[in-house]
């Protein structure tokens, strides 16, 4: 499920049907945010202000609005003259994000569990399962899609909703770096390991172990990219 369906607007929905849920510039950004972490609009690639208002049926002022929020969040450049793209992979900005993740998460993995129940244990075992279900598809987006969400859900129970938001945010800058690193398929399975090692610890409410095997993760997908920066011209 997109975000903008889970604003209860489907892609496509008219300003009037949004209007009094969610401001239509909103539910655009919602709609390019989940067009580029699908990597359905990759690094450089034009966005076009015309399409996307038809898309989301809507003018191009909300679009506007839309492609400026996103610039802050840096999933898009903006460009006088020439119009948005999608901001392309960084070397620089890698390093720094990953840094910060390294630092962050696993704290906030920490503080999360304690307060995980056996039903979100549950759901990160499903999650792991249909992780492995796709690892072999050509295609790495859903496997991209069911990571994401099982970290997001194991971080979810730490009373920190300041974090929370600064690591979704993070996710959703780094998405088009975990989508090149997920190209090959020794990496998600090396990964689906470290995963089942990971909830093993919170199953077990070790928090201490939680949390270093999550800083291990993190560490190891940035050494890999900075290792191997042929990746950053993927598509």
């Amino acid at each position: 499920m997109t975000r903008v369906e889970k604003l209860g607007v489907p892609a496509g929905a008219t300003a009037s049907e949004s209007s009094g849920y969610e401001p239509m510039s909103n539910v655009v950004a919602a709609w390019i945010r989940d067009k580029i972490v699908a990597g359905e609009l990759t690094p450089g690639e034009r966005i076009r202000q015309d399409a996307v208002a038809k898309a989301c049926g809507t003018s191009r002022i909300p679009v506007r609005e839309a492609l400026n929020r996103l610039r802050d969040e840096g999933l898009v450049t903006l460009v006088a003259h020439v119009g948005a793209r999608v901001a392309r992979l960084d070397h620089q900005e890698l390093d720094e994000i990953y840094a910060l993740r390294e630092l962050i998460e696993p704290w906030v993995l920490s503080q999360s569990v304690p307060n995980l129940r056996a039903e979100h244990h549950r759901r990160l075992h499903e999650l792991i399962e249909e992780m492995e279900r796709v690892a072999g598809q050509e295609d790495p987006a859903d496997w991209v899609a069911c990571d994401r969400v099982f970290h997001l859900a194991s971080y979810s129970a730490a009373p920190l909703p300041r974090a929370l938001a600064l690591i979704e945010s993070f996710w959703d800058r780094s998405q088009q770096y975990r989508r090149a690193y997920t190209l090959g398929r020794d990496r998600v399975e090396l990964a689906a390991a470290e995963h089942r090692l990971i909830l093993k610890t919170i199953e077990q409410y070790d928090a201490l172990n939680a949390e270093a095997l999550s800083r291990v993760h993190i560490r190891r997908t940035r050494i890999y990219l900075d290792e191997h920066r042929e990746l950053f011209d993927a598509g």
